[in-house]
């Protein structure tokens, strides 16, 4: 049982003993810094069951806390507000069951729940991933390991968007202007080759264009006749019609861009459990589509095209299927989550994690799904997230203006490595181990300054501004776990030793370290139900201020005596673990030295 649990027992028992009434909760919250205290009832609700002074009756239940809770030495009404002190005991009886644990905060996966799946990245093979793709995996992977470090079973997953007209064009512009450029020839990474056909499609369509409208058409038929647009629809067709030419080609180039991916990924510490292909799902998805055809779930229009009507639920009327036969996105995600349930029988739910601007798709998706008839579908989740801009403004794909991933990735490192040189911060240090060492702060750099945004919020990404060595930042909080590993070197002592409760009296500052700890296995349970990696790292923000403020005030290595000189190194040690704990679920590495 919890202290707040314990403490909520005995508030309704002194409620009933005193007033003969049985309170339905109790409300509390954290003692006011002003105020004596380590947590706080809340007297004024009460006040609708109890007539009387709620500093009286404060006081009256205070008394009853002290004569019958061994961790309560003390309490303090102001006004409506009852603030309970704990006793020291409480505190190092707590410290000492945690202080060995490596896994403090993360619960034991259970066997007898049902899995999660979580979905993030899902590219599409006609370009390098950049900046927005970034967020997205970052999001999706913390998610994951979050929920898994919460005591979920957790599958990793991404649908790889392979198929469509889209890929077609990079196909077709490689095709026109390619040459027989291969990333061998070129020294390019797959993915970014592929991705310069895209931009060379976008480029030469518009050249139609214009000359169409030149010509006397008007834009939107000159936008739907431009010869290269046609020739792009009609791969797709020639695509899903499994004709060998088209087959081929486009095998190849998927294949340089997953190469291309999987380099990035690695590069930025992202993995998958297992992977889906919409060439593959939406095959599935049309076989559902004419079930739902039969069941009247969907219906079809005169021109061949197939819709599901949703306006009495709100929504509005979706294509499902196109009226020469083929698939649209719905399609294809209807077929990838009944292929993933049909793999993976224990998964009871998924997450998405996909822009909001896809807000209104994924209501429609789980919607149609509900009406296909799959109970999973109530425990489907869009983990939606604002946008990523930068000081120059809006990415577009198409016309080249993106921030590639894999040259960001690098400039991290890169700016890392020139404000540590600035700072004298690595004396001593090897090349490689600097490079590494560069390489871990630009990464946590970015991936922290991403994660501590709440996913809901589109996010301003300036990249020197994440990497300071003050302040909210990740390589702030690096910092500390370092220092704290400095001091256990320094100290030379053996931890493996427990302090007995009853030989130590707490500092202000040791106290207020430790209730901060005592709030881990909490956030990450409340960042599991959130799905919102900013949780855990806002909070590892406050730990890592409450032990500067613990260190700057507290002598550590030069304590009194050597109970309180072990206990003081045993609770930097703590510290240092939960951060390091807190980091691996927002997929941050801490370095040993900085």
């Amino acid at each position: 049982m919890s202290l707040q649990e314990t403490l909520e027992k005995h508030v309704i028992q002194a409620v009933a003993n005193g007033f003969d009434i049985t309170l339905p909760s109790v409300e509390f919250q954290a003692t006011r810094k002003e105020f004596a205290g380590d947590i706080t009832v809340v007297i004024f609700p009460m006040l609708r069951f109890i007539k009387g002074n709620p500093v009286t009756i404060g006081e009256q239940i205070g008394n009853f806390l002290v004569d019958q809770v061994s961790e309560v030495k003390g309490f303090n009404v102001v006004k409506g507000f009852l603030n309970i002190e704990i006793s020291d005991m409480y505190y190092l009886n707590f410290f000492n069951q945690i202080k060995d644990d490596s896994t403090f905060g993360f619960q034991p996966i259970s066997e007898e729940e049902k899995a999660i799946m979580v979905e993030y990245s899902s590219p599409n093979t006609n370009k390098p991933l950049h900046l927005g793709h970034i967020r997205n995996n970052l999001l999706g992977y913390s998610v994951a390991e979050i929920l898994k470090a919460s005591g979920k079973k957790v599958y990793k997953t991404q649908i790889i968007n392979d198929r469509g007209i889209h890929i077609c064009k990079s196909m077709l512009a490689w095709k026109l202007f390619g040459k027989g450029e291969t990333p061998e020839s070129t020294g390019l990474k797959g993915d970014k080759l592929v991705g310069n056909y895209y931009v060379k499609f976008d480029q030469e369509y518009k050249k139609e264009v214009n000359k169409l409208i030149e010509s006397g058409a008007s834009e939107e038929v000159a936008k739907k006749e431009a010869p290269l647009l046609v020739d792009a629809q009609n791969m797709l067709r020639k695509w899903e019609a499994g004709d060998p030419e088209v087959v081929d080609l486009w095998e190849k180039m998927n294949g340089w861009v997953y190469t291309g991916f999987n380099e990035t990924y690695e590069n930025l510490g992202v993995d998958f459990d297992t992977l889906y292909y919409e060439s593959n799902t939406y095959l599935l998805g049309k076989s559902f589509v004419e079930e739902g055809l039969k069941n009247g779930v969907f219906h079809q229009e005169e021109d061949g095209s197939v819709w599901c009507d949703l306006t009495e639920d709100g929504l509005d009327k979706k294509i499902v299927q196109r009226a020469d036969g083929t698939a649209v996105y719905m399609t294809q995600d209807i077929g990838t989550a009944i292929q993933r349930i049909k793999d993976f029988p224990d998964v009871g739910g998924m997450v998405y994690t996909v822009g909001n601007e896809q807000d209104y798709h994924f209501k429609v998706l789980f919607l149609i799904l509900k009406k296909l008839g799959f109970d999973w579908a109530d425990n489907l989740y869009h983990l939606s997230y604002g946008m990523v801009d930068l000081p120059s403004g809006k990415m577009k794909s198409r016309e080249g203006t993106v921030v590639d991933a894999d040259d960001l990735i690098e400039e991290m490192a890169t700016t890392a490595g020139e404000i540590s040189e600035e700072l004298g911060k690595l004396d001593g240090y090897s090349e490689a181990e600097k490079n590494t060492l560069y390489h871990t702060i630009g990464l946590g750099a970015l991936k922290y300054f991403i994660l501590k945004v709440d996913p809901k919020k589109r996010i301003l990404f300036d990249p020197k501004e994440s990497i300071d060595f003050q302040g909210n930042t990740g390589p702030f909080i690096q910092y500390t776990y370092a220092r704290i590993q400095s001091i256990l070197r320094k100290s030379d002592m053996a931890l493996n030793k427990t302090v007995p409760a009853d030989h130590l009296e707490l500092h202000e500052k040791e106290r207020e370290l430790l209730k901060q700890l005592q709030l881990f296995p909490e956030v990450i349970q409340q960042a599991a139900g959130q799905h919102s990696p900013a949780v855990v790292a806002n909070y590892t923000y406050d730990l890592v201020k409450e032990f500067n403020s613990f260190y700057q005030n507290v002598s550590i290595l030069g304590a009194d005596n050597l109970d309180e000189k072990l206990f003081r190194v045993q609770l930097s040690k703590s510290v240092a673990q939960t951060i390091k704990n807190a980091f691996h679920v927002l997929g941050i590495e801490v370095p040993e030295r900085m």
